[in-house]
């Protein structure tokens, strides 16, 4: 298992982290993102998207965050992080496309802004980041974890990265308590790594 990387992203972080959980060991290639690596016909033949991270495995190639995770949980880990009951899978997909929506929208453009210095209205970032960590609050107010079941799934590894790098985007989590009791979770689980910034 090979996966292409960069370091500091929070998309290949998930991965990384979903990995380490399932205890499972990939070879990893981190890819020179700021040298244009990402733009060369070698890589943009495993992903013509021209992004990371992207995972070889068993002779199959898949990319997307969303779409590795889903794929490693479903080959690796059983049911416990994807439930293969459909209300269960209904509400991960949901979550998958929260985090790669308004999670990277908000959280993550705002870490984009500040951290690596990238154009944009980092203003308009932080308003739609205070937005996903006010919806995140509330629901786990009421949930232990996101998929609403009592173990935690591959929807909260994919939400998990840029809301905990929140503070990046000159975001304060601290009113969140609900939040950063999650996030305390998920640093506890047999297995977690962290990143930089984590």
């Amino acid at each position: 298992m090979r996966l292409y990387d960069f370091t500091l992203s929070g998309n290949c972080y998930k991965v990384r982290l979903l990995l380490a959980l399932l205890g499972h060991d990939a070879e990893v290639v981190q890819v020179d993102l700021a040298g244009g690596a990402h733009r060369h016909p070698g890589f943009l033949a495993l992903n013509p998207r021209g992004q990371v991270p992207v995972l070889e495995d068993q002779g199959e190639v898949i990319y997307d965050s969303q779409a590795i995770l889903v794929y490693l949980a479903s080959r690796y880990a059983g049911t416990d992080w994807y439930p293969r009951d459909a209300l269960n899978q209904a509400r991960i997909a949901g979550w998958l496309s929260f985090a790669a929506n308004e999670v990277a929208k908000g959280p993550g453009q705002a870490r984009m802004h500040r951290l690596f210095r990238l154009p944009g209205d980092l203003q308009q970032a932080q308003q739609r980041a205070i937005q996903v960590l006010e919806l995140l609050d509330a629901h786990l107010s009421q949930h232990s974890w996101l998929a609403e079941g009592s173990a935690p799934t591959i929807a909260d590894i994919s939400v998990y990265p840029y809301v905990a790098l929140a503070g990046d985007g000159g975001l304060d989590l601290l009113p969140y308590t609900h939040l950063g009791g999650w996030l305390a979770r998920i640093r506890t689980l047999p297995g977690y790594v962290g990143m930089p910034g984590l």
